[in-house]
């Protein structure tokens, strides 16, 4: 269990071999966190406070402004919403799950992903003693700078401006219904 106290990104987790997934812990403003999860040119972003993901694709310049309900057609990725549930998988043996009720995600592997992966959660090779290595391959027993050297920003603070996806009639009424805070069903 670590205490990520700071403001900063982390990685938790990548395929350093074949680029197969990655899972950063995005630093977010007001205190909050977001997941950042990548697999086969799509990315998903997972905001567990708000109770709300989105869906991003590479292979397109723009923002790819999906609903996770919809299944990506031409995609390995594969990816389910339920009430409080997401769960995100591939055809490479990766998956996350995410139990947005209670703030809880895991990250599952398949066995060929043994010993080329690492991250804040470790290098995935059953060996406990080099568990805390840092991203250039050296060791070290200090908690902080095990947890500072897997950072992926400068820790800034100030909000980063992304291009809002176009809010259909339907957005308008689900937050209307659902976020407002006059709402009987919030």
């Amino acid at each position: 269990i670590y205490d990520l106290a700071s403001k900063c990104s982390v990685l938790l987790a990548k395929d350093f071999v074949h680029n197969a997934f990655t899972v950063i812990l995005n630093a977010e403003t007001s205190n909050s966190r977001s997941l950042y999860v990548e697999m086969n040119q799509t990315v998903i972003s997972i905001y567990p406070r708000l109770k709300i993901s989105k869906m991003y694709n590479f292979s397109f310049l723009e923002e790819n402004c999906q609903v996770l309900d919809k299944a990506l057609e031409k995609n390995t990725t594969n990816a389910r919403r339920e009430t409080n549930k997401i769960e995100i998988s591939n055809q490479k043996g990766v998956s996350l799950f995410c139990d947005l009720q209670y703030d809880l995600c895991t990250v599952t592997l398949a066995g060929w992903h043994h010993g080329i992966s690492a991250g804040l959660f470790g290098t995935n090779d059953n060996e406990a003693g080099n568990e805390w290595t840092l991203p250039n391959g050296s060791f070290t027993d200090n908690v902080q700078e095990f947890t500072q050297s897997w950072q992926v920003n400068k820790c800034s603070l100030v909000p980063k401006k992304e291009k809002p996806c176009p809010i259909t009639d339907k957005q308008i009424i689900c937050k209307v219904f659902f976020e407002e805070s006059h709402s009987l069903l919030r």
